[in-house]
């Protein structure tokens, strides 16, 4: 694409998403980082900071006590303004749920870390609410020995294992289906915060790409569709997010 300053990528990217019928938005870590939570792969993300022999810094809150931050407030602006058809997240933080996004708008990829859910009927529970006591029966992760006294699902009685999808397990078949159909019919596909190397969920803008979408990355950092994205920002979420928000709404209100 020819070159922009950043002002003419801002109200390009807000126009496109003002216009959208159809806007998929795909958050990773980055998002999540105006919270506490630290990311992976950003300047001073974890594998970064392991890459270079140092060591990962703390993060600032515990993260079950973090709260959504003003990334997360813009996209559930967006879905109350009728933009948002559907977020896909790489991010377990369960945020995104916490800031008003229900989940039949939203595919955790890689999990969250507040639910549990059923092999057999593929519910979503809280661990307060299947009973699951991880000081006793640990973390619940598929790969972890089945015992005879953990709990089962209270609606079916079928095994219950932590959403957390752990290295090597099967992302979940039915948010992946939901996420590839999605971003396959997506018309505007924005990327908030996410370096785009974790496959299969990374796959989900090339799918946009080369269905028609126009493609929006926001990300500090390289990623694998900078070739071909049609719009990149190589800035700070926070300091791109906002002025395209206040743009969309003038357009919105507008029209």
């Amino acid at each position: 694409m020819f070159f922009m300053n950043l002002e003419e990528k801002i109200n390009l990217a807000a126009k496109w998403i003002a216009e959208s019928e159809r806007l998929v938005v795909f958050t990773g870590a980055g998002c999540s980082t105006g919270s506490g939570i630290p990311d992976f792969r950003g300047p001073d993300g974890l594998w970064t900071r392991r890459d270079k022999g140092l060591a990962p810094k703390k993060p600032k809150v515990p993260w079950d006590q973090a709260k959504p931050n003003p990334n997360h407030y813009a996209i559930a602006e967006l879905m109350e303004m009728g933009r948002l058809n559907y977020l896909i997240s790489q991010n377990i933080d369960g945020l995104h749920a916490k800031s008003g996004i229900p989940f039949e708008m939203l595919a955790e990829l890689h999990g969250n870390q507040f639910f549990m859910k059923c092999l057999s009927c593929n519910k979503k529970m809280l661990f307060e609410e299947a009973k699951w006591d991880k000081k006793i029966w640990g973390r619940g992760f598929r790969k972890d020995p089945v015992r005879e006294d953990q709990p089962t699902c209270p609606h079916c009685g079928g095994r219950i294992i932590n959403s957390i999808v752990d290295f090597g397990d099967p992302l979940p078949y039915d948010e992946l289906q939901e996420s590839m159909i999605r971003s396959q019919n997506s018309d505007v596909f924005l990327v908030i915060g996410s370096s785009l190397v974790v496959t299969p969920a990374a796959n989900m803008p090339g799918i946009a790409n080369q269905n028609g979408a126009k493609l929006i990355i926001i990300n500090k950092g390289d990623t694998p569709y900078d070739m071909v994205t049609d719009i990149k920002f190589d800035d700070k979420i926070e300091d791109v997010l906002p002025p395209i928000m206040e743009k969309v709404k003038e357009m919105t209100k507008s029209s």
